[in-house]
């Protein structure tokens, strides 16, 4: 009895993380994907778009320096994300901020 209820608790807490833990290149598409709509939708400049596309490309850029050994250490991936988080923001901010392209 105990051994499946570890079994279960072990499985749904991977399903869990896996769910919650982006890869550094879906969290990318996913940011690019969100610009697309935005200039879609009207509700990005075409101003905004340019230095959100180009902030989004300087990340692709650290990507590209950090793999260049063959290995992205801690510290690497560590700032990658913290500049795919504030870039999030960003995105979201830039969006929100009634400025729209018509």
């Amino acid at each position: 009895m105990k051994t499946s209820v570890l079994a279960v608790a072990i499985v749904l807490g991977a399903i869990l993380n896996t769910a919650s833990a982006q890869t550094v290149h879906q969290k990318a598409k996913n940011q690019r994907h969100r610009v697309a709509q935005g200039v879609k939708s009207g509700e990005l400049t075409r101003t905004e778009t340019k230095n959100l596309v180009k902030d989004q490309k300087e990340i692709h850029q650290e990507v590209k320096t950090a793999k260049a050994d063959g290995v992205v250490t801690k510290d690497e991936r560590k700032d990658i994300k913290k500049d795919q988080r504030q870039e999030s923001r960003k995105i979201y901010r830039k969006k929100h901020n009634n400025r729209d392209r018509n």
